[in-house]
């Protein structure tokens, strides 16, 4: 796992990922704490329309990277009393990491701030791909991206 020994503290980390998204067009940063403990990261980005801007939202799943944390070779590298805060130090880290890479594609015109933060778009209840993953999945069959390319002939000569 990336950065599971990470000593980086969380706020240093937070400090580095806004500048990240300012320098990208992101604006309105704001964080979301659940239970004193940080949880996510929000932000706006221009919409596809001229003037227009959409909602992201970007959680640190802590619990999901402490669970994994404890298994295996993991643990011998973290100290038990000090898991969780590595766990938030290693998820936002992670986090941290995944942006840059998204926002260097943007920059190098591979792909544009929607397409990259397209899952975490949030409409003030849900992130886009929890509303497909609530939905079953069904948005994707109608769409007809579930088997896009079975039976598709190979485009290469």
């Amino acid at each position: 796992m990336k950065n599971y020994t990470s000593e980086v503290p969380v706020e240093r980390t937070l400090i580095r990922i806004e500048a990240v998204l300012v320098k990208g067009g992101a604006s309105g940063i704001n964080k979301t704490y659940r239970d004193g403990e940080l949880f996510s990261i929000g932000f706006t980005i221009p919409g596809a329309a001229k003037g227009s801007s959409m909602s992201v939202r970007m959680p640190a799943r802590v619990d999901a990277v402490e669970k994994a944390l404890t298994k295996g070779k993991y643990l011998a590298a973290t100290a038990q009393g000090r898991m969780k805060k590595q766990a938030a130090r290693t998820a936002w880290k992670l986090m941290q990491d995944w942006i840059e890479v998204q926002l260097s594609l943007v920059e190098l015109q591979q792909a544009d701030m929607i397409q990259v933060f397209l899952p975490y778009l949030h409409d003030g209840q849900q992130t886009l791909y929890e509303q497909i993953k609530s939905g079953g999945y069904k948005a994707l069959e109608n769409m007809k991206l579930l088997d896009a390319h079975a039976g598709a002939e190979d485009p290469r000569p």
